[in-house]
C-alpha cells in the first residue's frame, strides 16, 4: 500500500538528510510494515513540489496518544516537481 502524506519543510529536510528516521502519525490508514510513504513537503502556501518516498520498517504505539503510532522509515527516492 502507498500512502501520500503532507510534511512541513523543517521535518522534510530532516527526513531527506536522514537525521529523522521516524514519523508519528494518526493511524487512520492502517499502516503496515512494508507500506510505502510519499512524503510531500507542504507549507502555509501549499505543496512545494518536493517529495520523498520511504518505506515503513517498524511500527509501535508505545507511549503514544490513543490512535497514534510511531513509524520507523527508510528513505528512498527524492523528487522535485518542475513548477
Amino acid at each position: 500500500m502507498t500512502h501520500e502524506l503532507k510534511i512541513l519543510p523543517v521535518y522534510f529536510e530532516a527526513v531527506v538528510n536522514e537525521r529523522k528516521q521516524f514519523e508519528i502519525r494518526k493511524n487512520d490508514r492502517d499502516f503496515q510494515v512494508g507500506d510505502q510513504l510519499i512524503l510531500k513537503e507542504w507549507n502555509k502556501d501549499g505543496f512545494t513540489g518536493k517529495s520523498c518516498q520511504s518505506e515503513i520498517t517498524y511500527i509501535t504505539d508505545y507511549l503514544q496518544k490513543n490512535g497514534y503510532v510511531v513509524l520507523s522509515i527508510r528513505v528512498g527516492e527524492l523528487e522535485n516537481e518542475k513548477l
